[in-house]
């Protein structure tokens, strides 16, 4: 999508959204949120909280959502925003090198990072095809929906999951792209976000949808006959957040509400796992889950990015470079769109 398609479209979306009710007193500054679609629920949870706080009070909310990397070329191209929450580090660093962010945006012990998930294999109630891990997704009587990393950022999360699977079992990369090449070759629907991948798998496309575990979470909590598995490897997902340089200055309070243990605390009400950074976080049942009073299973084997893919940086070059990365091609191949 060009920039000036992406700008239209979330124009679009910021038209259709009304404001969030969080401190609607309309006494504080009114601020814009832009964001990837999957966390707007959480979003909202924490907006209400934030509210309730001296530095929350009455404040308003304007909001965008939609696949992470369109929204980020959308804010490039003119999309107002106050405060931006994407599904992956290089949608922030593209504002950065736009000279719309600080450098400094991620400094932090977090760095950056404001939400952790895990990708899960989202399956029908009671689980008819027996779907236990990743290997299920290669079989040929299994269809499987994901998104597009071309425009969605949890689409990356997702595919990197599938891949890391294969090194995490001491396989080759001959082997994960082989295996990768199965999977692609099984898929149903290719949306452009992780929210209309859900969207697609609910109306009944595919038996197995990629996701995150806070998306899978939030959609039983809504009352989807659905079920997760969370394989026993999987990849930590984490969402990164930040400050325009000409914020009003409540956007940096709700950052830093965000961070603290009430902010993450009403992330976990809408399946986000908290932050391994952010100490004293109150984890109670959560709605949703599948087990709720132990809604986040610790993971056998736990990849991220950064120690086992190394950073952003390398992981777009290897796999999601636009003419050789390894996902483009085996995506070609598979003759999904890009």
């Amino acid at each position: 999508m060009t920039a000036a398609l992406a700008l239209a479209a979330a124009l679009s979306a910021t038209a259709a959204c009304a404001p969030s009710g969080a401190g609607s007193g309309g006494d504080g500054p009114s601020l814009s949120l832009v964001g990837f679609a999957v966390p707007k629920a959480g979003n909202n949870a924490v907006q209400q909280a934030f509210a309730g706080t001296e530095e929350g009070a009455g404040v308003t909310w304007r909001e965008s959502y939609g696949a992470s990397g369109d929204q980020s070329r959308a804010v490039v191209s003119g999309l107002d925003a106050d405060y931006v929450h994407f599904s992956v580090t290089p949608d922030v660093t593209r504002l950065v090198d736009a000279g719309l962010i600080d450098q400094t945006w991620d400094d932090g012990p977090n760095k950056g990072v404001v939400t952790d998930s895990v990708v899960v294999l989202v399956v029908r109630e009671g689980n008819p095809k027996d779907i236990r891990g990743w290997d299920d997704l290669a079989r040929h009587d299994v269809g499987v929906v994901t998104p597009n990393p071309g425009s969605s950022g949890a689409a990356r999360w997702n595919i990197l999951g599938a891949w890391q699977h294969v090194i995490a079992q001491g396989g080759s990369e001959a082997e994960a792209e082989e295996f990768l090449a199965s999977v692609l070759a099984n898929v149903e629907a290719f949306p452009g976000s992780g929210r209309d991948a859900t969207q697609a798998f609910q109306s009944g496309t595919g038996d197995v949808l990629i996701s995150y575990e806070n998306e899978a979470i939030l959609a039983r909590q809504s009352g989807e006959p659905i079920e997760y598995v969370v394989p026993s490897d999987t990849l930590l997902i984490e969402n990164p957040a930040a400050v325009l340089k000409d914020a009003d200055p409540a956007a940096q309070a709700f950052l830093d509400f965000v961070l603290s243990p009430q902010g993450q605390a009403a992330y976990v009400e809408k399946g986000f796992r908290p932050l391994r950074t952010v100490d004293g976080v109150k984890l109670t049942e959560v709605d949703g889950a599948m087990d709720p009073a132990h809604p986040f299973p610790e993971v056998e084997t736990l990849s991220t990015i950064d120690d086992d893919l190394g950073g952003w940086d390398a992981v777009n070059r290897k796999f999601f470079d636009e003419t050789d990365g390894i996902i483009t091609r085996l995506q070609a191949a598979a003759g999904l769109q890009s």
